[in-house]
């Protein structure tokens, strides 16, 4: 495994507001050493349990919007979960909802070290550069994540169309959902911090007390290019009048 080549990509990284976007399942790529993909066929990597269909799309139409920094993964969830710590089961799972991941199955020690070392240590370096450079140039940065979420879970349809997620700080994220923009918006749905998910909130906005927002938008809404930008463009002025509110 090499060290040199980074699994995550930093774009719009002078950008003049204190917004920092990030896109943790972003891709399906299984690149070298992980080629075999897992031993997955072509269905179950082009499924949710590999990345966030659409998510990409609609983080860069709001890093353009509100003219934020946006850092995202450029590697399957599924090789390693950025938004999982290297002690959890499922920062690189054995099974995913129904599906096995059999290059996941029986990993020793060294194997899980170095995917972290590989991606987990790297991307949250990356991350927390991009916070601190904020922070030192006086501002106050924040943190915002964007997921997406399928419409069947275990076969169960969701309602849900836009869920905003928090950690320990609720203001930002209750401003989110309290605009209108006209989906069908829950607060902490379908996933809440209770579930483990706010992993990258709890890591670097948490601890420097910085208003975030976890986004989750479901899936079969941001399928095409043409509908993630128009989610993007329906989503960026409610994202900055809560910042506004919150301050």
């Amino acid at each position: 495994m090499t060290d040199s080549v980074p699994f995550y990509r930093i774009e719009n990284e002078a950008a003049a507001s204190a917004v920092v976007l990030v896109c943790e399942h972003a891709s399906n790529a299984f690149p070298p050493p992980w080629e075999d993909e897992l031993g997955l066929a072509p269905d179950q990597r082009a499924a949710h349990i590999a990345w966030d269909p659409g998510a990409l799309g609609v983080a860069r139409g709001l890093a353009r919007a509100l003219d934020a920094a946006l850092i995202h993964a450029t590697a399957s969830r599924l090789i390693y979960d950025l938004n999982r710590p290297p002690h959890a089961p499922g920062a690189m799972p054995a099974q995913s909802e129904v599906h096995r991941i059999p290059g996941n199955a029986d990993l020793s020690a060294g194997e899980r070290l170095a995917r972290t070392r590989a991606h987990y240590i790297p991307f949250h370096a990356a991350l927390a550069g991009l916070l601190s450079e904020r922070l030192a140039r006086g501002t106050r940065p924040a943190l915002i994540t964007v997921h997406s979420f399928t419409p069947v879970y275990f076969g169960q349809p969701r309602a849900v169309e836009f869920g905003v997620i928090h950690d320990a700080d609720d203001r930002l994220a209750r401003a989110i959902a309290a605009r209108d923009t006209g989906l069908n918006t829950r607060l902490n749905e379908p996933y809440s911090a209770s579930d483990g998910v706010a992993h990258m909130l709890a890591r670097h906005a948490t601890p420097f007390g910085l208003p975030h927002a976890m986004l989750e938008i479901r899936n079969d809404l941001i399928a095409t290019p043409e509908a993630q930008a128009d989610m993007a463009a329906r989503l960026a002025p409610a994202i900055q009048a809560a910042i506004n509110e919150v301050g």
